[in-house]
């Protein structure tokens, strides 16, 4: 059936001007929110990003790297527990001495447990702050950052519609044991700690993944990031979800030549002009929300 043909007293409708970068607190997190391109609606899809612990480790840094400016949505990215403005009292030497002490109990599972915990409020007042209570849901993440949102995905119960992993944490207990090899240290595993490892461990609880709906997702990993931390969970959480899915093109593995695992050169705190590898999984990245945030 055709539309009518709007008349001179019946203008047509459109979209708000495209408003700029927004910052804002939600529940206590920082974010940065880039606009949609097309201007925002009530129903403008929102990305949740997190970044890494490593270059690029703000949200202001990892909007550069990968601003997915394609996206017709907002891209709020979140400030990690424990980074930023949100470090503890001790500052880095802090964050080294609690990585030193128990990287596993005192680092990253209380990074994970606090931002998983946070993200349904957040969401909710991002939502009310952007004005965008109907638009579908994606989450983002980079190393830590995208153990943050496969958790976020699994057990917030938020209905996201796709997620992009980029150099992704998803096993804990190999990058744990794979540091502590480089170090010349042994990590001595707990039965607290080997919980964190479980509830840190996306390849094993890939049957959730189809329980959150079956949501596309997208992995990114370097060429020559780690081995055993990065490329092989990355090709076995690929495998497994294929398998999980039935379907091989609602999951996709990109291998990015000459890439190791940051992506932006250090010290990876400001806004820096976007790398090469940064620029291709940004395309990568983008090219999925487009097909899949629907």
């Amino acid at each position: 059936m055709n539309e009518p043909t709007p008349t001179a007293t019946e203008p047509t409708a459109a979209r708000p001007a495209a408003a700029g970068p927004r910052r804002g607190v939600a529940a206590g997190v920082p974010y940065l929110a880039l606009p949609p391109a097309g201007g925002p609606t009530a129903s403008t899809p929102v990305v949740l990003a997190w970044h890494l612990m490593d270059a690029p480790r703000t949200p202001e840094a990892f909007a550069a790297a990968l601003p997915l400016a394609g996206v017709d949505a907002w891209r709020v990215h979140l400030e990690l527990p424990m980074t930023g403005s949100r470090e503890p009292a001790g500052g880095p030497e802090e964050l080294v001495a609690r990585a030193q002490s128990d990287a596993v109990l005192e680092l990253y599972g209380p990074i994970a447990q606090q931002a998983v915990a946070e993200a349904p409020a957040v969401l909710e007042q991002v939502r009310a702050d952007l004005g965008c209570p109907d638009g579908p849901l994606a989450l983002v993440g980079g190393s830590m950052g995208a153990a943050v949102a496969f958790l976020v995905l699994l057990e917030a119960g938020l209905g996201a519609a796709a997620a992009v992993l980029v150099s992704p944490l998803l096993q804990l207990r190999p990058l744990v044991e794979s540091f502590a090899r480089r170090y010349g240290v042994e990590y001595a595993w707990s039965p607290a700690a080997d919980a964190v490892a479980a509830r840190l461990d996306a390849v094993a609880r890939v049957a959730g993944f189809t329980v959150a709906g079956r949501p596309p997702v997208l992995l990114v990993v370097g060429a020559d990031d780690d081995e055993e931390a990065f490329r092989r969970p990355a090709a076995a959480l690929h495998e497994a979800l294929g398998a999980e899915y039935g379907d091989p093109a609602r999951v996709r593995l990109e291998v990015v030549p000459g890439m190791g695992h940051a992506l932006a050169d250090e010290p990876g705190v400001a806004a820096a002009p976007q790398t090469p590898h940064a620029a291709r999984v940004d395309a990568v990245a983008a090219d999925w929300l487009r097909a899949h945030l629907r």
